[in-house]
């Protein structure tokens, strides 16, 4: 079989990461690294001979236009996300775009109508998926182990963590951690319960601390391009309720007066529960004792974009069914918009479709 002939638009932070898995799939004769496109067009130069990529492009469309490329992968600001991703479906290109997958609800049903018009695969990443503890506590799921699903609580804060620079941009972000981070657990919940659809949420927002970029002797994950420049929240909390009758609570922060940040994924149901982050347990009950169960596994890792990266392409050979449909996007989207118009209404809002 010939090799996927790839480009990739955007050679911000998270094109490193799919680079995790096209430089080892490049070794192995099963891509071909064919182009590598940025705004910043000597950022892309830069990358692209750091990567082993032949060409370099400024513009996509440019890019799109060869016909010696295959698939795509999506890395830029979310702001771009959809519009790239339809005119690559629409140039006949396989797509594997970086979450969020969209700005809007309507942007992503409109992604969805491409992929549909044009034939080709339109892969989301949703790269907690691919993680061993989902994989784990999936296979549980499917078994029956939790019975039915009550209750789910995500979380990721940060006492001092905005990435800055476009991060902190709504107009080239489309929020802050809610979207950044929240579309990350608030996804994996869905897809470890069955995929439920969301019927009503409510939330509030808050951005009142900002940056901080004055704090002093913190490491923080950060854009290729901080700047003080803020204007997304530092802090989301809400509740969602789902048609299956889950109730999920969710916490998101880039800055919040805590102790200290921490990950979290939790599932409770009638017969058993799980931690699924930041360690991994099982919770039961056996012979009439509550019982903690530690699964024994090696290599236990949440965040595995070699193993998204070859999923998207055996998707693209034909080997495999697409794990993060766009049909997940759509919904991922129904939720996070519901929840941004309830922070800005101070009401419950029912999610229509």
């Amino acid at each position: 079989m010939c090799p996927i002939r790839i480009g990739l638009v955007g050679t911000g932070s998270i094109s490193e990461a799919h680079m995790e898995g096209y430089s080892v799939l490049a070794r192995e004769g099963k891509v071909e690294l064919v182009a590598a496109c940025d705004i910043n067009r000597p950022r892309a130069e830069a990358w692209a001979k750091k990567f082993g990529f032949r060409e370099v492009y400024g513009d996509h469309k440019e890019m799109l236009a060869r016909s010696d490329i295959d698939a795509i992968s999506v890395c830029t600001w979310n702001n771009a996300h959809a519009p790239i991703t339809i005119d690559a479906l629409r140039a006949g290109k396989h797509v594997l775009c970086e979450k969020p997958p969209a700005m809007t609800v309507e942007q992503a049903l409109a992604m969805q109508e491409a992929e549909k018009e044009s034939g080709k695969v339109l892969m989301i990443g949703f790269v907690r998926r691919f993680g061993r503890n989902a994989d784990l506590v999936l296979d549980f799921a499917k078994a029956g182990f939790f019975g039915e699903i009550n209750f789910a609580k995500v979380a990721v804060t940060r006492r001092c963590g905005c990435p800055l620079g476009w991060f902190a941009n709504s107009k080239l972000s489309g929020g802050g951690p809610l979207l950044d981070n929240g579309v990350h657990l608030i996804d994996l919940v869905r897809y470890l319960t069955g995929k439920p659809k969301a019927v009503s949420c409510f939330a509030s927002t808050y951005n009142n601390i900002g940056s901080r970029t004055n704090v002093k002797g913190v490491d923080r994950y950060m854009s290729v391009d901080p700047s003080d420049f803020n204007d997304v929240e530092d802090l989301a909390v809400g509740m969602v309720k789902f048609d299956n009758g889950m109730t999920m609570s969710l916490e998101f922060s880039y800055s919040e007066e805590i102790e200290q940040g921490h990950i979290g994924v939790e599932i409770y149901g009638s017969k058993g529960g799980a931690v699924v982050e930041p360690h991994l347990t099982l919770m039961t009950e056996m012979h009439d004792y509550m019982v903690n169960i530690t699964p024994q596994m090696d290599h236990v890792n949440d965040v595995n974009f070699e193993a998204e990266i070859r999923h998207f392409i055996a998707c693209v050979n034909g080997e495999a069914e697409c794990r993060n449909r766009i049909e997940d996007g759509v919904e991922l989207m129904r939720i996070i918009c519901a929840m941004y118009e309830s922070a800005r209404t101070g009401h419950e809002v029912l999610i229509a479709r």
